[in-house]
């Protein structure tokens, strides 16, 4: 109506109200005061408001908390007793909020999303375990392994006939022992599998003084290392369909761990092996890459036409879960 009473004055009411497609019939009813209008009397058959706080006690009593209204109507039927019908039920439910849901359920608790981050080896690890299949179709080996984020180094693994926290815990206190890790030192990440929330493996990083870390529930990227490190294995050519013994299931697992540590250049670390990157040798080894590729330039600079190449850059940073940019900043000052 405003914009009628601003275009009035300007065209006339009946061209304002054709522009605007309101009819003038509605500007002249809005000209009109408001009738107030008078409180609508409670019908003699309205249940009174003792009657209503009955009611809302019989729904949610814990006899029928969890039973329809209907239901309820029909139980209370069988004993002899009325109070309303149904739809008078579901109308005093309404009015207190309760008609959805009216059992007091407990909530799943909030996870957070873990946010580690590394910026030297042996800072934070992360571990998981899969299943190698063995000889028959409900053979299957446990593979244990334990992955530094930073450096993408396979630190320890195992493989087992079971999955076990006794098991587990071992591997972390061996693995832990041989690369000599220090109190308050390292963060070790895992999903949320049986023996990663262990009492035992909990009880042993209190012991070694580790801080633990777990994923979401049903959230593999929060444990993308792992994941990715378990995919590189299964999808290279001489991983076979099936182990015929656990022993085989060993030494399959040592011949990759020995490939992928010393003869796999990854490409999220500059294209290093990682156990280059872990013993703090990537970077004599960059220097003697860009030594070749400044031999390649000297002799045909015409070929490299944005000038001397390098070799890709060794990580100064890994996240799981890197936080926004301003929370960065934040961090890093």
């Amino acid at each position: 109506m405003k914009a009628v009473a601003e275009l009035k004055p300007l065209v006339g009411l009946q061209a304002a109200c054709e522009s605007l497609a309101i009819p003038p019939s509605t500007w002249y009813r809005s000209l009109q005061p408001k009738r107030e209008l008078a409180p609508r009397p409670s019908p003699p058959r309205t249940l009174s408001e003792a009657e209503r706080e009955t009611v809302l006690e019989v729904l949610t009593s814990p006899r029928f908390v969890d039973m329809a209204p209907k239901s309820v109507f029909a139980t209370l039927l069988d004993e002899g007793i009325y109070h309303c019908s149904t739809s008078t039920f579901y109308r005093i439910l309404s009015a207190n909020e309760q008609v959805r849901e009216r059992r007091n359920q407990l909530t799943h608790p909030e996870y957070h999303k873990p946010e580690l981050l590394a910026e030297r080896p042996n800072e934070v690890w992360t571990w998981d375990i899969t299943d190698l299949r063995g000889p028959k179709k409900w053979n299957k080996y446990k593979l244990y392994l334990i992955l530094d984020i930073f450096s993408r180094c396979v630190v320890g693994w195992a493989v087992f006939e079971r999955e076990s926290s006794v098991l587990a815990e071992r591997l972390l206190k061996e693995t832990c022992k041989k690369h000599g890790i220090q109190k308050e030192q390292l963060t070790i990440h895992a999903d949320r599998g049986s023996s990663m929330r262990s009492k035992t493996v909990g009880q042993l990083f209190i012991e070694l003084g580790v801080t633990k870390s777990h994923s979401r529930p049903y959230t593999s990227s929060d444990n993308p290392y792992s994941e990715s490190q378990f995919k590189t294995m299964k999808y290279r050519p001489t991983y076979p369909k099936r182990f015929s013994c656990i022993q085989e299931a060993r030494d399959f697992v040592r011949m990759f761990v020995h490939w992928y540590n010393h003869e796999h250049r990854h490409s999220g670390i500059g294209l290093m092996p990682p156990a280059a990157v872990h013993s703090g040798e990537a970077h004599e080894l960059r220097r003697k890459r860009n030594e070749v590729l400044e031999c390649a330039y000297s002799v045909n600079p015409e070929r490299f036409v944005n000038g001397c190449p390098q070799a890709p850059a060794l990580p100064d940073a890994v996240w799981i879960n890197k936080p926004k940019d301003a929370e960065v900043e934040l961090l890093t000052n």
